[in-house]
């Protein structure tokens, strides 16, 4: 079914307006330290924002509903560790970001383990997030091809090209405030389809708790037991869901990106921990708009039979809802998909240009150093666009599920360099490659849900890497993060 006239102008303005949005960052730039962190400029608020933005992508706003729509609230658990995982990495890992000004996290690795070890951590983000965000534009496909009845392969082309071209122009500064647009336009879009969806239900609340008793536990938020194989669970969401956080918000350039653009220390803090609430809201508001789509369901039937759930909230949207405003909640997920591919490209390109020796010798000439990162853009966004060509399974838990497998070692590498003062180079190499064998297995040979996989692999990396440290013995290359200096890296963006 295609969309209303009145909705494709909506949705079609808004992908011109974005872009344009985008477009006029440009201005001012003069250096890497202006396209890959926006000079720095950017309030605490505007990065909490743009950090829930970056997280979300369209996978998480069709994929959220999706999984109430088809089990129950559990999920919100996985949240609970979100927040705790926030805390952790304010406590561990934020104090060295900001001694000595840096622009990738893995400069960190560098001075604690060397350039081959920033090289393999550099190497495993850009592995992951290019597998990740190809998950993620398969989302933008799905939405688009539902909105505009195209292939979805069509739908990724039109999409990406619009996103390469702003992310291109305006860096980071672009990035960071059309994801603040984009948030804020689709949340009011999804509490304004809660709303229409609640009113469109006959009977109400009374006709929701009916449902949600003969279903058993569509409502079910919470569940205490101890079964590794079940995913959502309290401990599993507060323990597993703590350690991705600090994986994905501590160690992958994506979101560390957005916190080495405040323009402190207590800035990046706030917005951290600030961006914890927003994404509480925003998951809790998902999540009830996917049971409330199970019981609006069982009155007028959206999914073919066999359909995929993750096209519950598009068709939705299409059908049910008034001309104009379905149109603006479909260009607000398609928007902040964009948005998350931009932040994607950016972060993507920041690493393959100053975590890799090869690009030194044009880290002398400011100009032409940016000049190589957008070109550098170009190249991760023809990367990605094919990626989302690849066809995958359920959007959101299979995004997590890829992200959790690398991630793991990541997090390993970071917290061995922070806590463990005598591991050296040669184990922390040892233990990551050990940390990811850990987690294939447990994913290939056993039922253990992917909730737990970040910290099976933070583990291994870790205790593998202690034991080599002291086995291999050597010296070792620096103490602590908190090392100061990173005089080379301020000037390879002057």
């Amino acid at each position: 079914m295609r969309i209303h006239p009145v909705d494709l102008t909506i949705v079609v303005l808004y992908l011109l307006g974005v872009t344009a949005l985008g477009l006029w960052f440009r201005r001012g730039q003069r250096n890497v330290r202006d396209y890959f962190l926006g000079g720095r400029s950017a309030p605490w608020w505007a990065l909490a924002l743009s950090i829930v933005a970056t997280e979300t992508s369209t996978l998480t706003i069709i994929g959220t509903p999706a999984i109430s729509y088809t089990t129950n609230l559990t999920f919100i658990q996985l949240v609970f560790g979100y927040l705790v995982g926030r805390v952790l990495i304010v406590l561990l890992f934020l104090p060295g970001y900001f001694r000595g000004e840096i622009f990738t996290a893995y400069a960190l690795i560098e001075k604690r383990f060397g350039t081959r070890m920033r090289a393999v951590a550099a190497t495993t983000f850009l592995l992951t997030r290019a597998i990740a965000e190809g998950v993620r534009i398969s989302a933008i496909a799905l939405v688009i091809s539902v909105v505009l009845g195209t292939s979805e392969q069509l739908a990724v082309v039109i999409v990406m090209a619009l996103t390469i071209l702003y992310t291109f122009e305006g860096g980071m500064k672009a990035v960071i405030w059309t994801d603040v647009a984009q948030l804020l336009l689709y949340l009011t879009g999804s509490a304004i389809t809660l709303g229409f969806l609640f009113h469109s239900i006959p009977g109400g609340w009374n006709e929701v708790r009916q449902v949600a008793a003969a279903s058993g536990n569509k409502l079910q938020f919470l569940d205490f037991s101890m079964h590794l194989a079940t995913k959502y669970t309290f401990w599993s969401g507060v323990i597993g869901g703590a350690f991705l956080t600090m994986a994905s918000h501590g160690t992958d350039q994506t979101i560390v990106q957005r916190l080495l653009a405040a323009r402190n220390e207590k800035d990046s803090r706030k917005a951290l921990l600030a961006s914890g609430a927003v994404i509480l809201l925003q998951f809790a508001l998902f999540l009830i708009v996917g049971a409330l789509l199970y019981v609006f369901s069982q009155h007028t039937p959206l999914l073919a039979a066999g359909e995929r759930a993750d096209r519950i909230l598009p068709l939705f949207l299409v059908r049910e809802m008034p001309a104009g405003l379905a149109g603006l909640m479909l260009a607000s997920i398609i928007a902040v998909a964009m948005s998350n591919a931009s932040g994607s490209l950016n972060s993507l390109a920041a690493s393959s240009i100053l975590d890799f020796s090869a690009a030194a010798g044009h880290r002398q000439d400011p100009a032409k150093f940016l000049r190589l990162s957008r070109r550098m853009t170009l190249v991760w966004g023809v990367v990605l666009m094919a990626f989302g060509f690849v066809p995958w399974g359920s959007l959101l838990e299979t995004g997590l599920t890829v992200a959790s497998f690398p991630l793991g070692s990541l997090l390993g590498l970071f917290l061995l360099g922070t806590i463990d003062r005598r591991a050296n180079s040669a184990g922390a190499l040892v233990g990551m490659f050990c940390g990811l064998v850990a987690i294939v297995t447990v994913w290939k040979f056993s039922s253990v849900a992917y909730t737990w996989y970040v910290l099976v692999g933070a583990c291994v990396t870790f205790l593998v890497g202690a034991l080599v440290s002291r086995v291999a013995g050597g010296r070792n290359r620096s103490v602590q993060f908190e090392a100061s200096g990173h005089t080379e890296l301020q000037q390879e963006i002057r």
